[in-house]
């Protein structure tokens, strides 16, 4: 008969026999390879989370970034070319128009100075519009890209200060197009761009009392045109307006209007207006062009840097220092 002592052994023994397995487990991940109930299942999380995190930015910025770039390179192409107009068509006092070497230009005499308020509509006698009567408040011209067709009274009044209006029909000209003519204006002062869905030319150029279409976004005439006719202060009638303007959305500017104009529209000859005197600059009314030599309205003369100052004007470096 086994003693006490050897009962109490075996007790021990099978008490450590219904332990052991557990310890030996981890408890509940004792059904687990022992490679899994080591690997920190928090941290993965953590840094699968962080990986999405920073695809998801790549593939929302890097396209940007190319853009951007890419913009860039067409901007630093289009002043080379513009450079290298600039001896033939820059505007002198000997040659004060120089558009009138490029093929294509059609020139039209308007009267200065005349607004309409912005509920009412102009009778324009052109598609695009490119002079005559206009809204009192201008479109932002400081190398702004329209996103959506302008109200043509606001970009007309653009004109008046010595800006180039460059339109362009968004079903006759693809994205490339688009992007060659957004380097010719974005961030450029004195220069706009907008679709316009009712004009015939793919791209038309807009300047006061100048117009151009052409055929693609890359004719050559298009820089010409700019070299000729941007702030040329022989050529508008407001030299020394700012194109700048805090009262006007360029996000979501006032709409373009595809009807027609009503009877009570306002006619091209301004007829029932009285033209804004301190815009005329003390010149008659209907009479283009600033006074000679780049002066400023009033007959102040032209000041060095000055928007309406020709590129001859400006000081030479050093010069008055």
């Amino acid at each position: 008969m086994p003693n006490r002592t050897s009962a109490k052994s075996a007790k021990a023994v099978k008490a450590a026999g219904k332990v052991a397995p557990a310890r030996a487990g981890g408890g509940k991940n004792r059904n687990k390879p022992p490679f899994l109930q080591r690997v920190p299942w928090l941290t993965v999380g953590a840094v699968v989370l962080l990986v999405a995190l920073v695809g998801a930015l790549a593939v929302s910025l890097v396209p940007k970034y190319q853009a951007e770039a890419a913009l860039r390179e067409r901007q630093e192409q289009v002043r080379q070319l513009r450079d290298s107009f600039g001896q033939k068509f820059a505007p002198t006092e000997q040659n004060q128009d120089p558009s009138a070497q490029i093929q294509g230009v059609v020139k039209h005499e308007y009267p200065a100075g005349l607004h309409v308020d912005a509920t009412q509509r102009v009778a324009y006698d052109q598609t695009p519009p490119f002079g005559g009567p206009h809204d009192a408040s201008w479109a932002d011209c400081m190398g702004a890209v329209y996103e959506k067709p302008l109200r043509e009274e606001n970009a007309v009044h653009s004109l008046e200060h010595g800006a180039v209006w460059i339109s362009y029909n968004p079903g006759k000209v693809d994205e490339d197009g688009i992007d060659t003519l957004k380097a010719w204006v974005d961030g450029e002062q004195y220069m706009l761009l907008s679709p316009h869905p009712d004009q015939e030319a793919p791209v038309s150029l807009q300047s006061w009392g100048h117009q151009l279409a052409v055929p693609n976004a890359d004719d050559e005439r298009i820089g010409q045109f700019i070299t000729a006719l941007r702030l040329n202060s022989f050529a508008y009638p407001e030299v020394g307006a700012s194109c700048s303007t805090s009262g006007f959305d360029t996000q979501n500017p006032p709409p373009y209007d595809p009807s027609e104009p009503g009877a009570d529209a306002v006619p091209m000859d301004g007829a029932g207006l009285q033209p804004d005197q301190s815009e005329l600059g003390g010149a008659p009314a209907g009479l283009p062009g600033g006074l000679p030599g780049g002066g400023l309205p009033g007959g102040i003369p032209a000041v060095p840097g000055m928007p309406g100052t020709l590129p001859e004007q400006q000081p030479a470096p050093g010069a008055g220092q």
